[in-house]
């Protein structure tokens, strides 16, 4: 059985101790006081907490078929190793991921073949229109970079992106406080009010992305989501057709670690926006358990640019389902001291009337 003397203080953690005055038991550290049944309950909630364990049962992907491989080649980038999938119709081409020539390796002799694939939606037309209109109106960019031998250069490449289905049992504690502020006399007077608060839940996580190669950066693939992955289709050969497509060189099993971080971490923001009515909320302890635990391997399709301008390469992304375009850009230097002359002359002219008015009215 356990002893009084073994209860810990909810509020700090220290050893609680009986106090024949209050008739409760007291905190000789924060000096909070709680009677034995709030204790219980805290020690029973204890008793319950559990922790991470995310585990997959399963693992993504089937063979190859040896007719699906006829056809298709792989070419090689010298510059950052990239191997691209296309057709034996594909001429010479250029890498998407940092924009070098690419040279024919032979023909793809493939690991795993994905399960699913959403199709293009948008073809290369729309994905010029989307890069056009995100280079408007950017002054400090260079001439050169807006003529159509860059857009033109615009690909489709698939991107493999392992996909990952859990359900997740959560359990957190949480450490609240409430304040309280009144006046008294020449005084302010505050209050903090500690509090242990306990929430539990299921959520359901179906087909959260995380891409499977080094040459893609996974918060770039991140800013374009999301897909509808309802409109995904068992993956056929046939959609490969006109598109280049990009062998992973990331494991199922080496995604593992940045699905779990996606996964709870919105689990645990889920969960957090159902404590309210509080000032502060710390997450004490936290414990997330997954169930059903599935991996896909799909094909999802993005239109890439990639170009090197002062030796710097620059890459551009579109979503190819929906057409959510993200992309850095670089500037000229000339056109930015030429700006930078103008504003910091705007600024010297509006410094000097801002003195000339201050200057009438302190005279």
């Amino acid at each position: 059985m356990t002893s009084l003397v073994d209860y810990k203080c909810p509020c700090c953690g220290a050893p609680v101790q009986f106090d024949s005055l209050s008739q409760k038991m007291k905190c000789q550290y924060c000096d909070n006081s709680f009677d034995t049944e709030t204790l219980k309950s805290f020690d029973e909630v204890l008793k319950q907490e559990v922790p991470d364990k995310m585990d997959w049962a399963s693992q993504p992907g089937n063979e190859w078929m040896k007719e699906e491989l006829d056809g298709k080649n792989v070419y090689l980038c010298n510059s950052c190793g990239g191997q691209i999938i296309c057709d034996e119709s594909t001429g010479a081409t250029h890498c998407p991921y940092c924009g070098s020539p690419v040279v024919i390796m032979g023909q793809f002799s493939g690991d795993v073949k994905p399960d699913i694939v959403i199709p293009f939606k948008l073809d290369k037309d729309a994905a010029k229109a989307a890069l056009k209109k995100h280079l408007e109106g950017k002054k400090l960019l260079p001439a050169s970079f807006k003529t159509d031998s860059y857009i033109d250069s615009i690909q489709g490449v698939y991107v493999p992106f392992w996909l990952f289905d859990t359900d997740a049992d959560a359990k957190i504690r949480y450490k609240a406080t409430r304040v309280r502020s009144w006046r008294s006399g020449d005084y302010r007077c505050t209050e903090t009010s500690y509090y242990s608060v306990f929430r539990a839940g299921t959520l359901g996580f179906e087909a959260v992305p995380v891409d499977g190669s080094t040459r893609m950066a996974d918060d770039l693939m991140e800013s374009i989501e999301p897909y509808d992955m309802s409109q995904a289709v068992d993956f056929q050969t046939a959609y490969l057709s006109g598109y280049l497509a990009d062998k992973y060189d990331v494991t199922s099993e080496q995604s593992i670690e940045r699905a779990n971080q996606r996964i709870k971490k919105s689990t645990e923001q889920v969960i957090a926006n159902t404590v309210q009515g509080y000032a502060t909320i710390i997450p004490e302890s936290t414990g997330v358990q997954f169930n059903n635990g599935k991996i896909r391997y799909a094909l999802l399709p993005v239109w890439m640019l990639s170009t090197k301008w002062n030796d710097q390469v620059y890459t551009f992304a579109m979503n190819g389902q929906t057409g959510k375009f993200v992309g850095d850009l670089p500037i000229d230097k000339g056109a930015y001291r030429k700006w930078f002359a103008i504003l910091a002359a705007i600024g010297g002219v509006a410094g000097f009337a801002l003195s000339f008015i201050l200057k009438l009215f302190l005279n």
